[in-house]
């Protein structure tokens, strides 16, 4: 009985690590520009509340208005010079202005240049998520390993666990892939 509770314990911690790397591209993706607008590239664009580091998403409302035209309309207006500059110091490639009440963010068109280096980075955190994957296959077979040396399971369990180990990596490896196919369609959609 011990020995399924470990192989079970080893198979959830793998899934978690991988599900993790899953939704860590997923907002790495979210705050990728693609020419047009989306609130989600501004999740990580903190202001200075009164003295606190702030998530802009707690300070104001933010919707598309038109395909290259993000309003972010704020609770506490006082603020907008702050939001402002916080937005500007994101360096998100985006024109800002505000007329006193609300905030506009203009996304210029991209290049066909530009989209190229954008599917290039979107590539490289692909490659950076599947690293990590790798490394968590590496994590669980070494455990399983460990369970083989200690005489708790046999070497054809062996077997049996790291084909099971595979397809697990094979299936969120194919949700990583799908991830990337949908961001290099939109970041190269003129």
């Amino acid at each position: 009985m011990q020995e399924n509770n470990q192989i079970e314990e080893i198979m959830m911690t793998l899934e978690e690590d991988l599900q993790k790397s899953v939704d860590f591209l997923k907002g790495e993706y979210g705050v990728i520009r693609a020419g047009r607008a989306n609130p989600h590239i501004l999740d990580r664009v903190m202001v200075d509340y009164y003295g606190s580091p702030t998530p802009l998403n707690q300070l104001a409302n933010m919707n598309v208005q038109e395909a290259r035209l993000l309003v972010v309309s704020l609770f506490d207006i006082s603020q907008i010079k702050a939001v402002s500059k916080a937005i500007a110091e994101a360096d998100l490639g985006v024109n800002i202005s505000d007329d006193g009440r609300v905030i506009r963010l203009a996304f210029p068109a991209l290049t066909e240049e530009r989209r190229k280096d954008i599917v290039k980075q979107v590539k490289q955190l692909l490659e950076n998520a599947k690293i990590a994957m790798r490394n968590s296959r590496r994590d669980a077979l070494d455990m399983f390993k460990s369970l083989k040396n200690e005489k708790v399971i046999s070497e054809d369990d062996m077997t049996y666990y790291e084909k099971e180990v595979q397809k697990v990596i094979d299936e969120y490896i194919q949700k990583l892939d799908k991830l990337f196919d949908a961001k290099e369609k939109e970041v190269m959609e003129v």
